[in-house]
């Protein structure tokens, strides 16, 4: 929704205040400029990188149109999982977990959580980490270090779509020189022509300087921005995870590892410790 609108803003302000001013808007359509700059774009785009980030594409269009999928009610879920999972552990002893992480599409406890059960990442990562301490591994510190590896990893593999689409906001403007420039070797092969058509000839030359900026700083920046801040919230949620597990592993009961997992969210979507308690006591048992 937010690209929506902010692409309508970005337009009327462009175009109408330049038709306000008494522009000519069809002086701007110049087609092959566009195929130039947008195709010179894209051909640059597919060399610079590795088919992963170019298979990511999709996906990521998608991502920018819906923005962030975590709500301040989907953090509020996350924590009241980990304090089931924590509380069943303290219970009946950490074997009692082996049905839900070693099955979680079937997990009674994992499905009471939708949203969570519905991200099949998030649900690996806390099972492959039960599964360790079911094994006998509760060295926090080696758990942390190797939690650490693995986010870093996922982190990478966002920053590889977000640096691609970085690089193509940065590289449009110098393609918008190569289509003004162009324009204007045609301009000087009609160099003998009246002042009215040499006007137009170098005014279409100047709209590749134009639409190159435009598209960089006006769409593909703000793009690249916003694809950065989508990802810092998942990597948000999967923190949360992390220090949750780890404060587990560590000996801390159910309502203090949800604490420290609850800490780590940002705070525009970090819910009270009155809204946790709230939510874990309305639990089922």
């Amino acid at each position: 929704m937010r690209l929506i609108v902010g692409t309508i803003i970005v337009f009327v302000c462009v175009f109408g205040s330049y038709a306000a001013m008494g522009g000519h808007l069809l002086v701007l359509w110049q087609p092959f400029e566009f195929v130039i700059i947008l195709g010179a774009a894209i051909g640059a785009f597919v060399i610079g990188n590795p088919g992963p980030v170019l298979k990511a594409v999709p996906a990521m269009l998608g991502t920018l149109m819906k923005g962030s999928k975590y709500k301040q009610e989907d953090y509020v879920e996350l924590l009241g999982m980990q304090y089931s999972l924590y509380k069943l552990v303290k219970q009946k002893g950490v074997l009692a977990i082996e049905e839900h992480i070693e099955n979680p599409s079937d997990s009674t406890l994992f499905n009471a959580f939708p949203t969570f059960a519905a991200n099949h990442h998030a649900v690996e990562f806390v099972c492959d980490y039960m599964r360790m301490l079911t094994m006998g591994s509760n060295n926090v510190h080696e758990i942390d270090a190797l939690m650490d590896e693995e986010l870093e990893t996922h982190h990478q593999e966002q920053e590889r779509v977000v640096s691609a689409m970085q690089s193509l906001a940065d590289g449009t403007p110098a393609l918008g020189i190569v289509a003004a420039v162009l324009g204007v070797i045609k301009t000087m092969g009609s160099i003998t022509e009246p002042p009215e058509v040499l006007g137009h000839l170098i005014g279409g030359a100047l709209v590749g300087t134009f639409f190159g900026v435009f598209v960089a700083y006006g769409f593909f920046g703000p793009m690249a921005q916003s694809l950065k801040r989508i990802y810092e919230a998942e990597s948000k949620y999967y923190l949360s995870l992390k220090v949750g597990l780890l404060a587990h592993i560590s000996g801390q009961p159910p309502v203090m590892a949800v604490e420290f997992a609850r800490k780590a969210l940002m705070s525009d979507v970090r819910p009270t410790f009155s809204e946790v308690e709230q939510a874990t006591a309305d639990l089922p048992a």
